[in-house]
């Protein structure tokens, strides 16, 4: 299957490059308008390469061949608009900033939508609709995402919860059985509690969706890896980008399983959204 944005392929692609493909990586995502304008004589020589190497590299990354890489890589170029990748500065205005954490999130919900595999999206759908249980693990900032997943799947009547303390993971993990299914949340995939915890839900038989990023601890030891590879800076404060591809990406499971469910969920939410009426203010006239 041809990768649907070049530019996420290639950064996904990086850990398994090899030395020499990682210099036309690097060069192509430094300067992507300009790539496109190159023939591969002049590409091979700007990362100092061989033009053999350039070849191997779109291979690599699910090309047949320049042309077709030019092509990929000009439409990224025309679709997508052009983000910096977020910084502030002292000089920087409340109208900067706030452009900035906007630009930032759409370019990471854009990036994390178009490297998202489907099939695996359909499986964890229909994992998640049989369940007989649904239990949410998360910790720190992956709490929130946990809790608002929680509150979105008990709406479509599937008995959930969340949890964010080990020792509760751990009990609610050792209670589980076949049919249910923990959703691990991670934003680095490495945390070690989660991945204890998920070695008690392995035990008891039970399936493992895990938003994660690729090639991390977490992620490898999912029955269903959902990838969610996003660059953050945590020396500082910056906004939390992950943390809205994974609402996202809740959001995208709970619209699965609600379709899959059929009109009767339907009327249920109604219900829902008129017996809620009563505990809102009404407009004053």
């Amino acid at each position: 299957m041809k990768p649907i944005n070049i530019i996420n392929a290639i950064e996904l692609q990086r850990p398994k490059l090899r030395k020499s493909e990682l210099k036309v990586a690097d060069h192509i995502l430094k300067q992507p308008e300009k790539v496109i304008h190159l023939r591969i004589v002049d590409l091979a020589q700007q990362a100092g390469v061989s033009e053999p190497t350039v070849v191997r590299f779109f291979r690599a990354i699910g090309c047949d061949g320049f042309q077709e890489f030019k092509v990929l890589l000009a439409q990224h170029v025309a679709n997508n608009p052009s983000y910096k990748e977020f910084s502030l500065n002292e000089h920087d205005s409340a109208r900067e900033y706030t452009i900035k954490v906007f630009d930032s999130a759409i370019d990471t919900l854009t990036k994390v939508r178009d490297s998202l595999d489907t099939r695996a999206i359909e499986a964890a759908i229909s994992a998640l609709q049989k369940a007989g249980r649904v239990e949410f693990y998360g910790f720190g900032g992956s709490s929130s995402v946990a809790t608002d997943a929680q509150h979105k799947f008990f709406r479509l009547q599937i008995p959930s919860s969340a949890h964010s303390d080990p020792h509760i993971q751990a009990m609610s993990a050792m209670s589980l059985k076949p049919g249910d299914v923990v959703v691990a949340i991670s934003q680095s995939g490495r945390t070690q509690a989660l991945i204890d915890a998920m070695g008690l839900v392995k035990e008891a038989g039970a399936t493992i969706i895990g938003l994660a990023p690729s090639n991390t601890p977490v992620a490898l030891r999912c029955d269903i890896p959902l990838h969610i590879d996003v660059k953050e800076d945590i020396e500082k404060y910056t906004p939390l980008p992950s943390r809205m591809a994974h609402m996202a990406v809740m959001d995208i499971l709970a619209v699965g399983v609600s379709r899959a469910k059929g009109p009767a969920i339907s009327e249920h939410l109604q219900k829902i959204h008129r017996g809620l009426q009563s505990l809102r203010q009404l407009d004053d006239r």
